[in-house]
């Protein structure tokens, strides 16, 4: 048997139930990245710190094409719902399957520009489709 009445189970579940309907779009996409994060067991984007070695997961919101001392650069940024972090790959101009709205999985150390987060030329994985 639970600990809790079930009166005040019913009460969470209406209380959720309100929580998602009054909030905005963004959030509860913020809210699924984040979980998201958690089950495959990387590191929240928000909680990382400047030289830390790291596995994060996310989606990519943009992909751009930026020259980086006249090298070209593949930039995107990738967003778990804490914070966003910019993944770069130096020497490239396009990689099959990154693309905005595309899952993955980074991982790297994180370093400090103009005060972002970057994660320089990670190791990556791409996220199935299917589970999008």
């Amino acid at each position: 048997m639970s600990a809790v009445p079930r009166s005040q189970k019913q009460a969470g579940r209406f209380r959720r139930m309100l929580d998602r309907l009054s909030s905005s779009q963004e959030d509860l996409e913020s809210e699924e990245l984040r979980e998201d994060a958690e089950t495959a067991g990387c590191i929240r984007i928000g909680d990382c710190q400047d030289r830390q070695i790291v596995t994060v997961t996310g989606t990519l919101r943009t992909v751009t094409l930026r020259p980086r001392a006249g090298v070209p650069a593949l930039e995107a940024e990738l967003f778990d719902g804490s914070a966003a972090l910019d993944v770069v790959w130096l020497g490239r101009r396009s990689i099959v399957g990154i693309e905005p709205g595309r899952k993955l999985i980074a991982s790297g150390r994180i370093s400090m520009s103009r005060g972002r987060r970057v994660l320089f030329n990670p190791k990556y994985e791409l996220r199935p489709l299917g589970r999008e």
